[in-house]
């Protein structure tokens, strides 16, 4: 009985953690509308995986930064990624999720969101992914520019706010940038997302025991 009683609240001690991602995956876009919360953070010890179908994005650039965070365990740490930013876009089916390890008495643990799997698609504004891998079965970009300085963006979203005073990225760097893009049968790792406004149409979470994230 006594087992039983540890694991309800090391479980719930879980829960604590991964359901406020639930909300802030939400809120983060109100936050930001709203001057609330700097666009650039200390990232958390964990990746996560997001899959879509299909992403339409109008204004579209992308320059390297660096992410810098806490391993779950507390050491700090520091990702290199590649800043994926858009004016406006849509995704169709969108999948996002994140596993944590060492969960006692469960192992390893996936909460998975769902979203813009009906008629009605995830539509963002002022987004930015901070990308560590990226797979698409095809990419289109119109009006691409490629090799300018990351300070030179006009086409899309410009270096987030405080990324060059907390030398996360160089204000003169390599960029690329286009005036819309297309990609298809999307695949990627991220450390962050952040958006003006993220609508989430069908909004589906649901919690798994073991690794069964998106892909």
């Amino acid at each position: 009985m006594e087992s039983q009683v540890r694991g309800g609240t090391r479980w719930k001690r879980f829960a604590l953690v991964m359901v406020p991602s639930v909300a802030a995956t939400a809120a983060i876009g109100v936050a930001l509308a709203q001057g609330a919360l700097a666009a650039s953070f200390s990232v958390s010890g964990q990746s996560f995986k997001v899959s879509a179908d299909y992403l339409h994005g109008d204004g579209f650039s992308q320059y390297g930064a660096v992410d810098a965070g806490k391993s779950l365990d507390g050491k700090d740490q520091l990702h290199p990624v590649a800043v994926s930013a858009f004016n406006d876009a849509t995704i169709t089916n969108m999948c996002q999720s994140v596993t944590t390890p060492g969960i006692p008495l469960l192992g390893s643990v996936t909460l998975t969101l769902n979203a813009g799997t009906g008629k009605d698609k995830v539509q963002a504004h002022s987004l930015y992914i901070d990308v560590e891998d990226l797979q698409t079965s095809k990419a289109v970009f119109n009006g691409i520019d490629i090799g300018l300085g990351a300070d030179g963006i006009t086409k899309g979203p410009a270096i987030k706010d405080g990324e060059v005073a907390q030398k996360q990225t160089y204000a003169h760097g390599f960029a690329q940038q286009a005036t819309s893009a297309d990609l298809y049968d999307v695949k990627q790792t991220a450390w962050a997302t952040t958006a003006g406004t993220f609508t989430l149409p069908d909004l589906h979470m649901s919690l798994a025991t073991g690794s069964k994230g998106c892909y």
